[in-house]
């Protein structure tokens, strides 16, 4: 399918989401954050996705705000603190999200991680926040099958989007069915691995062919699994390096070397299985 820079998905409640963006996970608050944020918007980046644990969510929305850029162009996530779940400390936590963020609303608010026996609270807290207009979308990070099954049981509304690592070492196809089943989007993080697969061959004999990178490559695949990927970097050549995914398409035959590279590797320190 031919895709550009501006290609979106639709999720499950009409909302059309970037199926490209940037993540700042670990990108110190300050200076470096609003720059590379500001960088991306100019280059035609449109999805930003940052979390109240990240430090950053003031930097990203002072990007956003005086980026000259119609605030209904932006898509913005951020995410819900572990420490802050059940139901009033959630509608707390996304209360000072919003005043960190200095926007009125934001277009999806996540559940960080499923640590809490809370959880279920935290969602129904979501759901209120949803029906008050201050998200546009609601959803789930780091979610695995059994965790939504959980959900799904409780939930009035479904997640529009459920966020987890996803790249060609950690190809999780029966999440990704089970999700496609039930009209939730996956979207994946560390697609890049955080550096440590980049130099495999399998990967790099596909980006001699496509005249890409080996980052391209397993960008792109991502993307040709209609997943939504957003690679982190702080540097703006990177930025434009990672945006040229969409200067190429892979083969089926490139997307079948790829998928056979999964090995289940995670470069987060907790395996959400593990999670009870």
């Amino acid at each position: 399918m031919r895709r550009t820079l501006g290609s979106a998905v639709t999720l499950n409640n009409g909302v059309p989401m970037p199926i490209f963006g940037l993540g700042v996970w670990r990108t110190p608050p300050g200076e470096e954050t609003y720059r590379v944020v500001t960088d991306a918007l100019g280059l035609g980046y449109r999805l930003l996705d940052t979390a109240r644990a990240y430090g950053n969510e003031a930097d990203v929305g002072a990007a956003v705000r005086e980026s000259g850029i119609p605030r209904d162009q932006i898509f913005v996530t951020t995410k819900l603190p572990s420490a802050d779940h059940g139901y009033d400390p959630t509608l707390r936590a996304f209360d000072a999200s919003l005043a960190q963020m200095g926007l009125d609303y934001v277009d999806l608010y996540l559940i960080h991680w499923p640590l809490s026996d809370q959880r279920n609270e935290s969602w129904r807290a979501l759901e209120k926040i949803l029906a008050d207009g201050r998200a546009r979308a609601i959803g789930v990070s780091n979610y695995t099958q059994r965790h939504l099954t959980e959900l799904l049981e409780r939930a009035r509304v479904v997640p529009a989007v459920n966020q987890v690592e996803f790249s060609p070492f950690l190809y999780q196809r029966g999440l990704l069915e089970f999700c496609r089943a039930r009209h939730i989007q996956l979207e994946a993080f560390a697609p890049l691995t955080k550096g440590r697969r980049l130099d495999d061959p399998h990967v790099a004999a596909v980006a001699a062919r496509h005249g890409g990178t080996n980052a391209q490559v397993m960008i792109r695949w991502v993307i040709e699994h209609d997943v939504v990927v957003i690679p982190k970097t702080v540097h703006r050549a990177r930025l434009v390096e990672n945006a040229g995914v969409f200067e190429f398409e892979l083969s089926p035959e490139d997307m079948h070397a790829l998928d056979g590279l999964d090995e289940g590797y995670r470069t987060t320190q907790r395996n959400p299985e593990t999670i009870p």
